[in-house]
């Protein structure tokens, strides 16, 4: 039986709403590595350990097991639906059809009603589960502004009618949000993306607070265990650089702890997922803080590190990947 965390000692987040969320969640992409079964069984330990907040996709493939794993919670008294903040995405082949897919969400994890339902990809370039890094789809089409804002009106009515509560972006950059972000009626809650030691973003997070928008961090740990497609001979690994080796040692715990109490500190939350060790990622944040000389040292530990770099859903015409993030300050079309 993993450790308990008494829920109410997590530090909180706020968002703009003013509603108080943890700043840790637990992640369930199992990364091509893990079964359903197994994300599942991680989750259903998750909460009884003591997590609150857990982030899941439809593209995963693994909704109907967690929602499984959600009911059992609930008849068991183990929690209430509003103890969880329930955190979800729309796949970019249902674009159109936001409202089916979040039906198909809310019944495969039994939770009534999503939380936070985000907008996974920022363009509807569909690519089949479990692809190859060279894959591509010849419908695959660049940003546009007016795609991404029917999607996004199609999220304001799911509010209005109640099936979610805040919606979420993912994956975007500063030129796409100053596109965007004016041509919205309810403004988005949180904004998930790419963000650890060696990949900080600062002037994308910076953006994002200024704008009242939760910074909500994925791969937190550098994910030393993504999918085969995703790694890249010249990637760094967060957790070995030696100034995390160093601060790592000095607080006795793994460099991967360390990630999070950094995350934390920083003001985001972070989404880590792990089959085993979900208890001491949650427990860290609650402990033994950074320093302030250690956060200074980990703030020039920034090396460009993109480790999700979308191969898969570039475009007839494009360059590469860099085409995607929009790395010039004006969006590539």
């Amino acid at each position: 039986m993993a450790e308990v965390i008494n829920p109410a000692i997590v530090p909180k987040v706020t968002l703009p709403s003013g509603e108080q969320v943890p700043c840790v969640g637990m992640g369930t992409f199992g990364s091509d590595r893990v079964s359903a079964e197994d994300v599942s069984a991680a989750v259903a330990g998750a909460i009884r350990s003591g997590y609150r907040m857990f982030d899941c996709a439809a593209c995963y493939g693994n909704e109907h097991e967690i929602g499984q794993v959600f009911k059992d919670a609930f008849d068991e008294g183990v929690v209430e639906r509003k103890d969880l903040f329930i955190m979800t995405k729309v796949w970019n082949d249902m674009h159109r059809r936001v409202e089916e897919a979040c039906d198909k969400s809310i019944k495969d994890l039994q939770c009534d009603y999503v939380d936070m339902y985000y907008i996974h990809w920022p363009f509807p370039n569909y690519h089949a589960p479990g692809c190859d890094v060279d894959s591509r789809n010849p419908d695959s089409k660049p940003f546009s502004v007016e795609e991404f804002m029917d999607t996004y009106r199609q999220c304001e009515a799911l509010v209005e009618k109640g099936k979610i509560r805040y919606i979420g972006i993912s994956n975007m950059t500063i030129p796409k949000l100053e596109a965007v972000l004016p041509l919205m009626k309810i403004k988005p809650a949180t904004c998930e993306l790419e963000l650890h030691v060696c990949f900080q973003q600062q002037e994308l997070y910076d953006y994002l607070v200024e704008h009242n928008i939760q910074p909500v961090g994925y791969m937190p740990i550098g994910s030393p265990r993504r999918p085969e497609r995703d790694i890249c001979p010249e990637d760094v690994a967060d957790l070995e650089v030696p100034e995390m080796q160093a601060i790592a040692k000095a607080h006795g715990v793994h460099p991967a702890l360390i990630a999070l109490k950094w995350a934390h500190q920083r003001g985001e939350i972070s989404i880590p997922f792990s089959v085993h060790n979900y208890a001491s990622n949650l427990k860290c944040v609650t402990e033994d803080p950074l320093t302030d000389e250690e956060m200074a040292t980990i703030a020039t530990l920034e090396k460009g590190n993109r480790l999700v770099k979308g191969q898969v859903f570039l475009w007839h015409g494009a360059n590469d990947w860099h085409d995607l993030w929009d790395e010039d300050g004006v969006i590539v079309k």
